[in-house]
C-alpha cells in the first residue's frame, strides 16, 4: 500500500537546517582547519616584514586589511593558483557552466519554447544547480562485459586534457599559467586526444553503439584535423610566433580576421567538428544510435564528459578570440584607480582588468555563435561530412595561405603590422 505522505512542520524544517549548520561547524573545526594548517606547512609563504610568515601569523593577518594584501597578492601570482583557479581550470568550468545555461535558453528563445523557468525559479538558475545535484546523486551503472578500469578512468582523463588546454590560454597580459613558445603546436595536440578518448571509451563499455559512435568521431578527427591546423597557419605566418601571447601582441593594430576571414570560417567550422555539435554531431547522433559513444554513460560518469566538453567548447571559442580577433585586445574602459589606495600595496591592475574584460566577451559572444547551429541546422550524412573536410575545408585553408603569403612577400604586410 501506498504510504501518505509526511506532514510539512516548520519546526522540524528549522531542526533541521540548525542540525545541519551544527555539523557543517564541527567538521569545519575538527577537518577543515586543521587540514589547511597542515597545507599551510608545506606551502612556501612571503615574507611579512622582516619576519617569516607562519600559518599562525596567516591567519592573524587575513583580519588585518593592511597585511592581508601582500598575501592575497602572492598567491594569487602562483603558478597553482592560474593554473588551477585562473585563467585555468576554475574559469573555464564557470564559463562551461554558465554556457550550459545560456544554451538552454537561447535555444529555448529559437525555437519559442520556454525553456528552464518555472522549475528552476529565478530565470531557470535553480534548474542547472539540481541538475547538478542529479548527476552527482545518481547510481554509476557499468556494463557487466565493461572493461572497468578504463570505464572509470576515461571520463578523468578527458576532463584532465581539457583542463590542460585551458593552461595554455592567455586571458590578458601576462595572465597564462603555461606561456610556451610553441603553443599552437601543444594546444592542437591536446584537442588531438579527444577523438581517441572518445574511441578508447567506448570500447571500454563493450557496447555495440557507443563502438559506432567512437568510430565515427575518429572519421571526424581525420577529416577535419588537416584543415583545422592549416586555418591556424596564415596567423603563424602573420605573427611570425607560435607563442599564443605574441599573436595576439601582434594584433595591435588590426585583428587578424581582416586579413585571413577564409581561415577564420575553416577554423569555425572544424571546431564545430571537434565540438561533435550539429551539423557535425555523427558521434552522438542521438536519434540513429541512441546517444552515441555516450550511450552507456549515467551518474558522474556522464557529468564528467559533459564538463570535459564544455571546457572544450570555451577552450576552441577562446582560440578563435586569440587567434583572429585579437584576444584581449580592446579600448580601455576601466579607470587607472578603482578605490583609493592607503595601504601602498596594489591588487588592482586596469590594463589587465580590461583585458579580462574584452577577453571573456569576446570569448562568450564565440560561444553564442557555435551554439547556434545546434537550433537552426540538421545534422549531415557522413559522407558529406568526410568531402566536406577533405576537400572544400582543405582547399579553403590554402587558397588563405596562399593569399597571406603574396600580401607578406609582397611587402604589404610584415609580420606585426602593415608597412
Amino acid at each position: 500500500m501506498a504510504t501518505a505522505p509526511k506532514e510539512f512542520r516548520f519546526g522540524n524544517f528549522v531542526a533541521s537546517i540548525v542540525w545541519l549548520v551544527f555539523w557543517i561547524i564541527i567538521i569545519v573545526t575538527l577537518v577543515v582547519l586543521p587540514l589547511i594548517f597542515v597545507i599551510l606547512f608545506y606551502v612556501p609563504l612571503p615574507y611579512a616584514g622582516d619576519e617569516v610568515l607562519t600559518p599562525y601569523l596567516f591567519f592573524s593577518m587575513m583580519v588585518d586589511p593592511t597585511r592581508t594584501v601582500p598575501i592575497i597578492d602572492f598567491l594569487i601570482h602562483t603558478d597553482l593558483f592560474r593554473a588551477a583557479i585562473f585563467p585555468g581550470f576554475a574559469y573555464a568550468a564557470f564559463i562551461a557552466a554558465a554556457t550550459i545555461y545560456i544554451e538552454r535558453k537561447f535555444l529555448a528563445k529559437m525555437q519559442l519554447r520556454t525553456g528552464p523557468f518555472y522549475a528552476g525559479r529565478f530565470e531557470g538558475i535553480l534548474q542547472l544547480i539540481a541538475d547538478g545535484l542529479k548527476l552527482i546523486s545518481k547510481e554509476v551503472i557499468i556494463p557487466s562485459g565493461a572493461d572497468k578500469p578504463l570505464f572509470w578512468a576515461t571520463p578523468i582523463i578527458f576532463v584532465a586534457t581539457a583542463a590542460a588546454a585551458t593552461a595554455l590560454i592567455p586571458v590578458a597580459p601576462g595572465w597564462v599559467a603555461s606561456d610556451l613558445d610553441v603553443g599552437i603546436l601543444a594546444i592542437f595536440a591536446i584537442l588531438g586526444f579527444f577523438p581517441l578518448l572518445a574511441l578508447l571509451f567506448s570500447w571500454a563499455s563493450n557496447s555495440k553503439y557507443p563502438f559506432i559512435g567512437g568510430l565515427r568521431a575518429l572519421h571526424q578527427l581525420i577529416a577535419f584535423e588537416i584543415p583545422f591546423i592549416l586555418s591556424a597557419l596564415p596567423i603563424v605566418l602573420l605573427s611570425g610566433s607560435l607563442n599564443l601571447s605574441e599573436m595576439v601582441e601582434s594584433q595591435y593594430l588590426f585583428w587578424f580576421f581582416a586579413v585571413a576571414p577564409i581561415s577564420a570560417f575553416v577554423f569555425y567550422i572544424s571546431s564545430l567538428a571537434e565540438l561533435e555539435r550539429v551539423p557535425f554531431d555523427l558521434p552522438e547522433a542521438e536519434s540513429e544510435i541512441v546517444a552515441g559513444w555516450l550511450t552507456e554513460t549515467s551518474g558522474m560518469i556522464y557529468g564528467l564528459i559533459q564538463l570535459g566538453t564544455y571546457v572544450k567548447l570555451y577552450v576552441l571559442a577562446a582560440l578563435f578570440v586569440v587567434l583572429f580577433l585579437g584576444g584581449w585586445m580592446g579600448p580601455q574602459i576601466f579607470p587607472q584607480e578603482l578605490i583609493p589606495n592607503y595601504t601602498g600595496e596594489k591588487i588592482y591592475n586596469a590594463t589587465v582588468v580590461n583585458g579580462i574584460f574584452w577577453f571573456t566577451l569576446k570569448t562568450f559572444g564565440m560561444i553564442m555563435l557555435i551554439l547556434l547551429p545546434r537550433g537552426i541546422n540538421p545534422r549531415i550524412r557522413i559522407d558529406i561530412l568526410l568531402h566536406t573536410g577533405w576537400y572544400k575545408l582543405i582547399v579553403l585553408a590554402f587558397i588563405n595561405i596562399f593569399i597571406v603569403l603574396t600580401l607578406i612577400y609582397g611587402g604589404i604586410i610584415t609580420p606585426g603590422g602593415l608597412q
